[in-house]
């Protein structure tokens, strides 16, 4: 007599004629749940602090309207740095000439040219000296030159080269007996007075003295006029 699958005895004599088998799936399929118990264990377990989430940095805005110079601002500042450059050139040499004028001292000295012999009596030559009245960096620009003139056997006169006009070097032209300037057309008689041309003063003169054989002439901050 056949037995009912739905019985009890049904379901014992599978698991009697296949034991091992059964007893395989039902270990797998404990197992299987075992694991997801594990799991949920170790989270309700757990003693590690959650994660932390990501701070992230404030965000800060620029305001470029008050970052940004304005046009006019910036041509504002342009305008100052530009005349304070042009004042700073300007200043310059005037500060480099008060200080040589007031601070330096100027003094006034003789200056050996020659001796007595060695000009004729008449004659106007071009002599040539070292400025000892300067400082002591003038270095080159201290060479001057002047025109002498023997007028007898004890007298001199010395004439300062530069025109009265804007101070272009004379020459002294023999034949008409005159200082002529080339740049201007300045023209000055033997006696360094002007004759014609744009110069407004006489030519500058040097004082002269004979000491000890020798032509001397008075070099200093002034000259005096012809």
């Amino acid at each position: 007599m056949a037995s009912d699958p739905g019985s009890r005895n049904h379901w014992y004599g599978i698991w009697y004629r296949h034991p091992v088998d059964l007893s395989a799936a039902g270990l797998f399929l404990f197992l299987l749940g075992a694991h997801g118990w594990i799991e949920d264990l170790k989270k309700m377990c757990s003693c590690d602090p959650p994660p932390e989430a990501p701070v992230e940095e404030p965000k800060v805005s620029i305001d470029w309207k008050n970052v940004l110079i304005k046009r006019d601002e910036f041509l504002k500042l342009v305008a100052a740095v530009s005349a304070g450059f042009i004042g700073l050139v300007i200043a310059i040499p005037c500060i480099g000439f008060a200080f040589e004028y007031f601070l330096v001292p100027r003094r006034q000295d003789w200056i050996k040219v020659g001796p007595l012999e060695s000009y004729e009596v008449g004659k106007t030559v071009d002599v040539v000296f070292t400025d000892t009245t300067g400082t002591p960096w003038d270095g080159v620009s201290a060479k001057r030159s002047a025109w002498l003139r023997r007028v007898d056997e004890s007298n001199f006169k010395a004439f300062a080269v530069n025109c009265t006009h804007l101070g272009c070097p004379v020459r002294w032209e023999p034949g008409a007996e005159l200082f002529l300037c080339p740049c201007h057309g300045g023209v000055y008689y033997g006696d360094g007075k002007v004759a014609g041309g744009p110069p407004p003063r006489p030519l500058h003169q040097y004082a002269t003295r004979i000491a000890n054989g020798h032509v001397e002439i008075k070099v200093g901050p002034v000259l005096a006029e012809g």
